[in-house]
């Protein structure tokens, strides 16, 4: 062989070896989709075949696009993280599809059976796999938490039913118990015991065939005629741990620099918006994890906002508690899912107070006329007053006039001196000051007050405190945006 041949040969054969090279990194290389990635894990693609109850399910979804669609851009937040979780385990990544069945990947589905969250944990079960449920917390909304006690009923339901996935959710859909009896009538009537031969439920009988039919549908979306948007092979969301107590998520958001309902979306387990009972760690997005963790160590004590518990007694109003907890009677409405403003004696509410304030000097009191400055006063009841009347003159309920002066009904006689308090202008509590005028705007009324800035005030408190939003009260006050001064006076448009 001459040396022009040697060397052909050893070209050829170091181009063989680069292009092995090259297909070995390509089969190496990491998916940039999670469809991908997901596509790589799938396990159960043999239990499909030719199957009309899963054709039935896979038209449903194809002649449905919007179904899809809605779930994988809400489960964009959290898929990537369940994936992770089932490679893990080494578990089939077709269930990371089965939130898409469960609650369409909405961490605030909630069903018939009282089922929660994007895995629908009933009560008993959530509490089994360990999943807290109070008034401030429920785990069966925790993304993390619920995911792993999922997979963790899960990886039971496969080794109860002797590794058949099938079974295994279809337990997870009826009930371990409900497929169990199911088997045993079978096999006392000598029927195949597999899952598609069993007398189970409507429901669960399209379980299974729906998680199969998604799976192929994201198995070959080009073939069925679905747009499957892209969604990033990377954590969406990264662990912050917390040290302080009691912290609410909107000024969480604010130290982020993030929407403050992306982050509900990502913590949605605390139920108020305020992390209670809970976990000692917030989700955040990977971009804004660091921000978030630098803010946290700078923040001040003052900075904080604590919470109270209220238990409702006899004669009060909500009115009447905003007073005394300084806060807005819509803030009270809006954290605890109040519609009206009807109290029940014994009722239970949760109330934002600042740290250290003692509920007993009035902040707000309900804006009128400047005519009437004071914030307690007396009137002289005339022939034809009622409570009611009384009520709407001065801005304040009946059952507070009552209570004020120890009436037992709505009897009052002529000459009568009733002893009212609040009214006609917004006042503030010693060390601040405040006037109110109201200004013509359009239709309505516009009411506007000035507040003096005491030492410990942030931005954000004093717009929590008014209940206006934080960019308005900069746009309102330029000079703030160069730090606030004790004394400094601020202009704020009320609500």
């Amino acid at each position: 062989m001459n040396n022009d041949q040697g060397q052909d040969t050893d070209r050829a054969l170091g181009m063989n070896k680069q292009t092995q090279w090259l297909e070995e990194a390509e089969t190496e290389r990491e998916p940039l989709d999670i469809w991908e990635r997901m596509r790589n894990g799938f396990k159960l693609q043999d239990e499909i075949g030719v199957n009309p109850r899963i054709e039935r399910q896979r038209l449903w979804y194809v002649s449905k696009p919007s179904v899809l669609e809605s779930a994988s851009e809400r489960g964009s937040l959290y898929i990537h993280y369940v994936v992770e979780r089932l490679e893990e385990r080494n578990m089939p990544l077709e269930l990371a599809l089965l939130p898409v069945v469960e609650s369409a990947y909405n961490p605030f589905a909630y069903s018939r059976s009282h089922a929660v969250g994007i895995w629908q944990f009933i009560p008993a079960t959530g509490r089994h796999y360990n999943l807290r449920q109070t008034n401030w917390y429920d785990g069966r909304r925790d993304i993390t938490a619920s995911t792993n006690a999922a997979l963790n009923y899960l990886e039971r339901l496969h080794e109860m039913f002797n590794g058949d996935w099938l079974l295994a959710l279809a337990a997870y859909n009826a009930g371990e118990g409900t497929v169990s009896r199911a088997i045993e009538r079978n096999q006392k009537l000598g029927l195949p015991t597999d899952y598609w031969n069993l007398p189970l439920p409507q429901e669960t009988q399209n379980y299974v065939p729906k998680l199969l039919a998604l799976s192929q549908l994201v198995m070959a979306p080009e073939a069925y005629g679905v747009n499957l948007s892209p969604i990033a092979n990377e954590p969406y969301f990264e662990v912050v741990e917390v040290k302080q107590q009691r912290l609410d998520l909107s000024q969480v958001a604010e130290l982020a620099d993030m929407d403050a309902d992306e982050m509900y979306q990502l913590n949605p387990a605390f139920k108020k918006r305020i992390t209670m009972d809970g976990p000692q760690h917030l989700l955040v997005p990977t971009d804004k994890a660091e921000q978030l963790t630098a803010s946290l160590a700078l923040m001040k004590p003052q900075e904080l906002v604590d919470w109270q518990q209220y238990r409702v007694r006899n004669g009060d109003s909500l009115h009447g508690i905003a007073n005394r907890y300084h806060v807005t009677v819509k803030t009270l409405k809006d954290i605890n899912g109040l519609s009206g403003n009807h109290l029940r004696v014994g009722q239970s509410l949760s109330i934002p107070v600042e740290p250290g304030m003692k509920p007993e000097q009035p902040l707000f009191q309900n804006v009128a006329s400047a005519k009437a400055p004071a914030t307690t006063r007396n009137h002289k009841v005339k022939r034809g007053d009622n409570l009611s009347t009384i009520a709407r003159q001065y801005k304040v309920s009946v059952q507070d006039i009552k209570r004020w002066n120890g009436l037992k009904s709505n009897h009052l006689k002529a000459g009568q001196v009733l002893k009212l308090q609040g009214g006609a202008i917004q006042v503030a509590s010693a060390g601040t000051t405040a006037k109110s005028k109201s200004t013509a705007k359009g239709k309505g009324r516009e009411a506007v007050t000035y507040y003096k800035v005491k030492s410990g005030d942030s931005l954000y408190l004093i717009a929590k405190r008014f209940n206006v939003e934080m960019k308005h009260l900069q746009r309102w006050n330029p000079s703030s945006g160069r730090g606030l001064k004790p004394g400094q006076t601020l202009t704020v448009h009320l609500p």
